[in-house]
């Protein structure tokens, strides 16, 4: 039989040629569930600053497997022991691993559903499957809850301080953004992997890669996640919905264009003890066009403060971002609030206190490019001697990449300075 029959490929522009095997991986990659992540942006609303940052979803998901693939390739070359069923049970675990995304990826994951994370859908998404597939995704369910105690490195490729994910998204958020102080030598990190009791650890020539990896993370966070334009682009569209949500517990007769995105604006459903089904079906007809249809539709609303909002993200009218010294005091707060009334005052907007609250937003943007209590990464420095990454030969530096760093800031009008 002529090998090319028995894969598919794909062309990656991060990682090149993506070879996947005809079976269930490719018939998971066709279904309905995983082909809806074309339509969720990874980098969420990064794209209304760095314009080329339109990637989806499924492209992570596709370049994760893929880097998978080679890390256990990897590791079966250094005599670990990995059967085709773990094998194809930890593809299935990195594929899936952010089924459960919402529209605009982590920009409304607390809006849609109380009390709620994405990888509580993505198990429940996960677990419907496995029902539609007579049981395939077992295995695979074991490694992604670290329920297979067997090998336990296994879900530390999958969830970990140096994980796949991580992996790429740094890297091809990097690309697409052209920030290419985020680029990972991923090449050289999966090469220099290992298994070392049970766990994953890297060999001692891979150190700077790695020290180069938890670097990118933190300037990935400074200039691209947590970039000032796309907090307060964040904050715009989050504000968009708590007035629909408020709206339509006044009673008031709102247009909305997605049957899904209104289940979850009227229901307001909680995911406290679970996700439900019915919940569950509604969340997988969800994607980032429900959202835009709604806005589009939502700017030419009788409501003011609603249109209001809602042209301005039409338009990229966005508010501005100013990042601050310390903990905002009650007389700062004061003062952005009676700005912000003057200013909507002026152009003829409702400029009491509960709609101005619309118009400004404190916060705080917090970053951690690498937690090494707990769950660090560890260094094989000898042939039976593995040491936690922080302390490893010449890295003292980057203990202080380990520390948080917790930003204050306020979103408000870019009408006036509030310093």
């Amino acid at each position: 039989m002529d090998k090319s029959t028995q894969y598919k490929i794909f062309n990656d522009p991060i990682h090149g040629f993506i070879t996947v095997p005809k079976g269930v991986i490719l018939d998971l990659i066709d279904h309905p569930y995983v082909q809806r992540l074309r339509r969720i942006k990874q980098m969420g609303l990064g794209y209304l600053v760095f314009p080329a940052a339109e990637h989806s979803r499924f492209s992570h998901a596709l370049g994760a497997m893929e880097l998978a693939q080679r890390t256990l390739n990897n590791l079966r070359e250094k005599d670990t022991t990995i059967s085709p069923a773990e094998y194809e049970g930890t593809l299935i675990a990195v594929l899936l691993h952010d089924i459960g995304h919402g529209p605009l990826s982590h920009t409304l994951e607390f809006n849609l559903i109380d009390d709620f994370h994405h990888e509580m859908m993505t198990l429940a998404i996960m677990r419907k499957l496995n029902r539609q597939m007579n049981g395939a995704l077992d295995l695979a369910i074991q490694i992604f809850t670290n329920q297979y105690a067997k090998k336990p490195f296994l879900n530390q490729l999958i969830s970990s301080q140096l994980d796949i994910d991580r992996l790429d998204y740094l890297k091809r958020d990097s690309v697409f953004t052209s920030v290419y102080e985020g680029s990972v030598g991923i090449e050289r990190i999966l090469k220099t992997m290992r298994v070392y009791k049970g766990n994953i650890v890297i060999e001692k020539k891979g150190i700077y890669a790695i020290e180069n990896y938890i670097l990118a993370r933190r300037l990935m966070y400074m200039q691209v996640y947590l970039h000032k334009t796309v907090l307060s682009a964040d904050i715009l569209l989050r504000n968009i919905f708590k007035r629909v949500q408020e709206l339509i517990q006044a009673g008031a007769s709102l247009y909305q264009p997605s049957p899904a995105l209104k289940f979850f604006l009227e229901n307001q459903p909680e995911a406290t003890k679970g996700i439900s089904q019915q919940v569950l079906e509604q969340y997988l007809q969800l994607d980032d066009n429900d959202v835009y249809q709604s806005i589009k539709y939502w700017q030419h609303s009788d409501d003011p403060i609603l249109s209001d909002l809602c042209r301005r993200f039409q338009s990229r009218s966005l508010f501005r971002t100013t990042f601050l010294d310390s903990t905002p005091t009650e007389k700062l707060k004061k003062k952005v609030r009676l700005k912000t009334q003057k200013v909507l005052k002026e152009r003829s907007l409702p400029h009491d206190d509960a709609s101005a609250q619309y118009y400004y937003s404190f916060d705080e943007s917090y970053s951690e490019a690498y937690r090494y209590e707990n769950e660090g990464i560890w260094i094989l420095e000898e042939k039976d001697k593995a040491v936690e990454f922080s302390k490893a030969a010449d890295t003292q530096n980057i203990i202080a990449l380990t520390q948080p760093v917790v930003k204050p800031y306020v979103v408000h009008m870019k009408s006036f300075d509030i310093k």
